[in-house]
């Protein structure tokens, strides 16, 4: 170690007492500080924010077996569903990825997370742990989306602000109308409840696509608008609940 540089070992220590905004702080401080906080993704620092920070409920269970480090799961948790920013019909459980549709009649209920995108690459896994319904919609929406209305319906994809996938029907959604169906083939499966898909969002060449079970089904939807897009869902069984887990960067190939 340089003169008056202090230990990696003692940095970390002081560091896994800090919260995220202090750790962002220090990251800027020096490449000594940085090297230390982002060198290992597992360190006792992100450990400790995680215990922290983290329900025990979601380090506990399966919902974050997909993030392979502390730091992942501390990411995952900043970019989870909103509990200002969903319908007043919805809560977000204890464990802060799983929403909860109370049940209301003749409503349709959506949430957004916390952090929207308007450019890079982005994977987030969105899956269904109760009855799908007549309507169940995962996607994406502007801040100007609404995230309620009466009836039973498509509210992603209701209008120009939000883009959307019915599993129930298989179609896509957007600007109130039907953009055909998807996956494009021949009796493509119905959503299994449990079955985790991933989203990929890519605001540099403006679409959206999806995965099933580490399969590619194609891009659904195209020419995104330039505007800050959030992951989102919407759905209208009483008591069903759905977990949406950011992953980060997707993987190419």
């Amino acid at each position: 170690a340089g003169r008056g540089r202090l230990a990696s070992r003692v940095l970390e220590l002081v560091f896994s007492y800090l919260e995220l905004s202090e750790l962002r702080s220090c990251a800027l401080v020096c490449k000594h500080w940085y090297r230390c906080l982002h060198g290992d993704e597992n360190s006792e620092v992100w450990r400790s924010l995680c215990a922290r920070s983290l329900a025990e409920e979601a380090l506990r269970t399966d919902i974050l077996c997909n993030l392979p480090s502390y730091k992942a799961k501390i990411r995952a948790f900043q970019h989870a569903f909103s509990t200002n920013d969903c319908s007043r019909n919805v809560y977000i459980k204890k464990n802060g990825f799983t929403l909860h549709r109370n049940p209301i009649a003749q409503s349709t209920d959506g949430a957004r997370t916390k952090i929207g995108f308007s450019e890079g690459r982005h994977a987030w896994e969105v899956w269904w742990e109760g009855p799908l319904g007549t309507v169940a919609v995962i996607g994406i929406a502007t801040k100007r989306a609404p995230m309620q209305c009466q009836g039973y319906v498509a509210l992603l994809g209701s209008d120009d602000q939000s883009w959307g996938w019915n599993l129930v029907d298989n179609n896509l959604l957007h600007n109130g109308e039907v953009n055909g169906s998807f996956p494009q083939c021949n009796n493509a499966p119905k959503y299994q409840i449990g079955e985790r898909i991933r989203v990929i969002l890519d605001m540099e060449d403006k679409t959206l696509a999806f995965e099933r079970g580490y399969e590619f089904l194609g891009v659904a939807f195209r020419g995104l608008p330039k505007v800050c897009l959030y992951p989102a869902v919407s759905a209208v069984y009483g008591n069903t609940e759905v977990t949406l887990v950011y992953l980060g960067k997707p993987l190419d190939g």
